[in-house]
């Protein structure tokens, strides 16, 4: 592990993971829950296989935007570099927003996997870590710190690099699995999928059912007791607020009010069934789409 602090050492490693094929990435921000956040480090691996942290290196940018800019610059915007976080979207308010290209994002990938293949209580980063790679006891009380101060402390340091060294091994793991789950659908066993559908279609009906009669069951409880949440559930209302009018009136208004608005109608198909032939002679535009319904058929 590598913690650098002189900008002389932090361009001399950006210019170095300029070269790699695939970066680790993780930030730790100051002052994150003010409305003025100030980027405080930057953890980058450079190599997944390396588990004891020489190949993490870490760069103090606190109060520092030029070096985070020339970050972005080598880094973040180039195309030939993949950069791997976890919750991407939270890095990048930092490192380049939309301008960052080849952004790999270990939450999304997790979030593409079926629940029935990964089963997890969340997608966090330390659950991904403790479950599906074996990590133990790994220690987030760093996390809320304070990255403004300086000096930081050994064990600040220390939580900063290993971040970068779970992330990767998620990284690889999530991809083997993912790469297991989604199979080409050209060499799909459709006699095999069929097989589990079978398998477990009446469990999954039970279970709907009961599910949805909980459901309900729960929602009429909650408003008759007058509770609104509950330690596993929140009860909320929405009003919905529907404005209708005769097609007829609301032409002639327009019309006699010589209001110029562009107001495109889908045609139903009561709609079209009652213009008949007249529809022929309307200037419509005619979108087609086509949908894929699965039937299944029912046994002899």
């Amino acid at each position: 592990m590598s913690y650098l602090i002189t900008d002389h050492d932090i361009l001399d490693c950006i210019a170095a993971c300029a070269e790699a094929e695939t970066l680790w990435i993780d930030t730790e921000v100051a002052d994150y829950n003010t409305k003025k956040p100030r980027l405080s480090l930057i953890q980058v691996l450079d190599d997944p296989t390396d588990m004891t942290g020489i190949h993490t290196y870490i760069l103090d940018v606190l109060d520092k935007p030029y070096l985070v800019e020339k970050f972005i610059s080598e880094i973040m915007i180039n195309p030939n570099i993949e950069k791997v976080f976890h919750n991407a979207s939270y890095d990048l308010r930092f490192l380049g927003g939309k301008k960052a290209e080849n952004v790999t994002c270990t939450l999304e990938m997790a979030k593409k996997i079926p629940y029935h293949i990964l089963p997890l209580p969340n997608l966090q980063l330390k659950t991904l870590a403790e479950e599906l790679c074996n990590f133990r006891d790994i220690d987030k009380s760093e996390q809320g710190s304070d990255w403004g101060q300086r000096s930081l402390t050994e064990d600040q340091i220390e939580y900063a690099h290993l971040d970068c060294i779970y992330l990767s091994q998620v990284h690889l793991k999530l991809k083997h699995i993912s790469a297991a789950a989604n199979i080409a659908p050209e060499i799909e066993d459709l006699e095999a999928l069929a097989k589990r559908y079978r398998e477990i279609e009446e469990d999954w009906k039970l279970l709907k059912s009961e599910m949805d009669n909980l459901e309900e069951r729960i929602k009429q409880a909650m408003q008759a007791k007058n509770i609104s949440q509950t330690p596993d559930f929140k009860l909320t209302s929405s009003q919905r607020r529907t404005v209708k009018i005769d097609l007829l009136k609301l032409a002639n208004f327009i019309q006699t009010q010589g209001l110029d608005l562009d107001i495109p109608v889908t045609l139903t198909q009561k709609i079209q069934e009652d213009l008949g032939k007249n529809l022929e002679n309307l200037n419509v535009d005619i979108e087609t789409s086509t949908h894929w319904r699965l039937t299944k058929i029912k046994e002899d």
